[in-house]
């Protein structure tokens, strides 16, 4: 938590994603931090430390969003991670998203209300 606010970490390539979680989460009473790779995201995540973070699957290579989830997992992260992908369910049918250890799947585009609930219920556990 930064100011008595939760901090979102978004990790994508796309700017207009970016763009759009930023809006949704600081209207909303949440630190936004963004990074734009995988490779970011990592050292955003240890600068950070944030509550949750927010993946694209695909992002400068095919694999670079469960790659660093794996990352993640092996250095420790304890914060729930939401896998962002654009391929719908199929994601479940090629990825073990337990073994991962996912919090959740969103799709993309991402629906801000299902964003925001989806926040709210996993940071009042």
């Amino acid at each position: 938590m930064q100011n008595g606010k939760h901090v979102i970490l978004c990790v994508d390539d796309d700017k207009d994603i970016l763009e759009a979680g930023r809006l949704i989460l600081e209207m909303n009473d949440y630190v936004f931090e963004g990074a734009s790779s995988a490779e970011e995201g990592l050292k955003k995540y240890k600068e950070v430390q944030p509550d949750v973070l927010i993946v694209d699957l695909m992002m400068e290579e095919v694999d670079a969003g469960i790659n660093l989830v794996k990352e993640l997992k092996a250095i420790g992260n304890t914060a729930p991670v939401y896998m962002l992908s654009g391929v719908g369910d199929s994601l479940h049918m090629t990825t073990d998203t337990n073994e991962l250890g996912l919090a959740g799947v969103l799709q993309k585009p991402i629906d801000p209300d299902t964003l925001l609930a989806t926040l709210k219920t996993r940071l009042s556990k």
